[in-house]
């Protein structure tokens, strides 16, 4: 039988060039007319809630499209449906209308909106701005110019005043507030710390993740660069150097098919992982070596064909679902509504270039080759990134989110994320199988009743470049200090885990590799095999999986070890790439008062690639060699 349920509306299109991507765009903007309020103001989606009001969730509908709209038009192409964004900005912002968005209050949901809406009347004003009559100009002033006075959480939010002013002064408004827009800038900028990385909020704040880079702040310093280099050139330049030091870093995030490694919240607003790429376009930059046009126009071009091939990120009109890879409710954050996804458009911003833009000029080219087979330490992240053996990860330590998010611990206390596998986030905590705990060590103090894994890690570094490490406390009387140790050439698919456990009661431990797709080529659930055919594999201290996703594999590397291999069939719907995993997991029981316990695990792990059934030829070669313990944690544990 065909594969009929396995298709998009969009994974025909070669996205290769501008009227391709202008076509995605298009194809993505259609569908929401349907969904459209008679105004124009609202688009509602769903049904399902947020922390915030409805009126605010159907204005996400109607204002996140218009990152890409507001870019086509720029950049001198045409919408016929433009004319529903001109009648919405017409009634949303008139207090006098039924759908009107209702006036912006302290740290509202409508202030993030504010953003998008800056952006259009900067770069589509006569599309956007000049249609409207005079009533309709003065309402949307007032209400954008309404989040001048209001508070703001001291976080990337700053930045959608900042665009709200920027369109307003665009446009030649009186609400426009010059000294409240350089006073957000000024204290936008203490959030910097260096190598062109910006924390999301001030000291404290530890989390680095997409909202650091395409979701808000590089993306927001470089189309502010562009727009604002007459009134504010200092600045701009400062933004460009910025993201020129982040980019040599950020590229290490993006593998060569295109997939952007999941890490962090807001996973739903896809593509817009990759939109600084486009940003960069945009704001003119100057490129650092080796990154060239041609590779950039890849990386960004890439990710939006990989997102046009899922199926599972639509609905059957064409719309976006909840989710990442397929509908998934229980990995988005309680901010998600049906509209929030549109924040994806943000990477159409290379519509708004002329085709003789070197973006669009140069001839795509594929990830450089300079940065293939690499290991690199990334500081102000604490990541280690590696592609070694056609695998593209990162391992992690020190991150976690400064406030409550749903599922922080597996957003961001993971060991390692992978863009191929991605990872698993929990269902529950009564069972392992609910857990999902890939790339985590997970601790049950209750005999297997509940569980905890690293959530707040402490005292975390890179030590001489080549390993993480770092503390975390399960319990007041539980330590636990794990290395995180990257391949290395000779044993390329492999990367280390080492953790030291220090415990006053008894404790169950369960370790988990990859998470993978875990069904056969039959579509049925992978069955024990020994042989190299798709398979599960127990063998005493290891476990293996592997499909047509790759392989993933786990090994305890001390001999004598107790640690017992299961390939675990985790719930379904808890791995954000696949909604049916298995999980190679290594278990142990540890007795209270026995000094320090070592877990030394090995963890190999082989995607399929470029749409292969299964892991390269050669992997079970690769599978049967070992990483060696680095000497200097060797003498520790002797």
């Amino acid at each position: 039988m065909s594969n009929f349920a396995n298709t998009t509306p969009f994974a025909s299109n070669p996205i290769s060039n501008k009227s391709e991507l202008a076509q995605y765009l298009i194809g993505l903007l259609d569908p929401l007319a349907s969904h459209t309020s008679p105004g124009g103001a609202r688009v509602h989606l769903g049904f399902t809630g947020t922390h915030y009001d409805e009126a605010a969730a159907q204005l996400e509908g109607f204002s996140r499209p218009i990152w890409g709209l507001a870019s086509l038009l720029a950049g001198g192409g045409s919408y016929p449906g433009v004319e529903r964004w001109v009648r919405g900005f017409a009634n949303g912002t008139n207090p006098d209308h039924e759908e009107f968005w209702g006036n912006m209050r302290n740290k509202d949901q409508r202030m993030v909106e504010c953003s998008a809406i800056g952006f259009a009347l900067a770069v589509a004003r006569e599309h956007i701005w000049d249609p409207l009559p005079a009533e309709g100009k003065r309402h949307l002033e007032d209400w954008l110019g309404g989040m001048n006075d209001k508070e703001m959480p001291n976080t990337n939010w700053l930045w959608f005043r900042v665009f709200a002013n920027l369109g307003l002064s665009k446009v030649g408004s009186s609400r426009f507030d010059a000294k409240r827009m350089k006073a957000d800038l000024d204290h936008l900028d203490t959030f910097y710390i260096g190598d062109g990385w910006s924390r999301d909020g001030p000291e404290g704040v530890v989390q680095l993740d997409y909202y650091s880079s395409s979701f808000a702040i590089q993306y927001a310093q470089l189309v502010y660069s562009k727009l604002a280099q007459k009134e504010d050139p200092e600045r701009c330049e400062e933004f460009r150097n910025r993201a020129r030091k982040f980019a040599l870093d950020f590229v290490h995030y993006f593998d060569e098919e295109g997939r952007a490694i999941p890490f962090g919240r807001s996973l739903t607003y896809r593509a817009a992982m990759s939109s600084f790429w486009g940003a960069l376009a945009f704001a003119d930059v100057e490129l650092p070596a080796p990154l060239t046009w041609g590779a950039v126009k890849g990386l960004q071009l890439r990710n939006l064909r990989f997102w046009a091939r899922q199926a599972g990120a639509y609905n059957v009109d064409g719309t976006f679902t909840i989710g990442y890879c397929y509908p998934n409710h229980n990995m988005t954050e309680n901010y998600n509504s049906p509209g929030s996804p549109y924040w994806f458009c943000k990477s159409f911003i290379t519509l708004a270039l002329p085709e003789s833009h070197p973006f669009w000029a140069s001839p795509e080219e594929p990830y450089p080759a300079a940065l293939l087979t690499t290991v690199k330490p990334l500081y102000k992240p604490l990541h280690i990134a590696t592609n070694l053996g056609g695998h593209t990860y990162i391992l992690s330590s020190g991150q976690q989110c400064s406030y409550p998010v749903k599922q922080s611990a597996a957003k961001y206390g993971k060991f390692a994320y992978s863009s191929a596998f991605g990872y698993s986030v929990p269902s529950g905590n009564l069972t392992l199988e609910e857990l999902a705990a890939d790339s985590a060590l997970a601790l049950s103090e209750d005999d297997g009743e509940t569980w905890k894994v690293r959530r707040d890690t402490r005292e975390a570094r890179i030590e001489d470049g080549k390993w993480l490490h770092s503390m975390w406390y399960p319990w007041k009387d539980v330590s636990v200090e794990t290395w995180l140790v990257p391949p290395t050439a000779e044993v390329p698919l492999w990367h280390l885990r080492i953790h030291r456990i220090k415990s006053g009661r008894k404790l169950l431990s369960a370790e988990g590799g990859w998470a993978i797709y875990g069904q056969g080529p039959d579509d049925r659930a992978l069955e024990p095999s020994t042989g190299e055919a798709f398979g599960t594999l127990e063998n005493g201290s290891e476990a293996r999986a592997a499909s047509k996703a790759g392989v993933s594999g786990i090994a305890e590397l001390r001999q004598n070890s107790s640690r017992r291999g299961r390939a675990m069939r985790t719930d379904a719907n808890t791995n954000l790439m696949v909604p049916r995993a298995v999980l190679p997991t290594l278990m142990d029981e540890h007795q209270p008062g026995q000094g320090d316990i070592w877990l030394v695990s090995a963890v190999f792990g082989l995607p399929s690639r470029n749409g292969e059934n299964g892991a390269a030829p050669g992997w079970e070669a690769e599978w049967k060699k070992r990483p060696v313990i680095p000497q200097e944690i060797a003498v520790l544990m002797a």
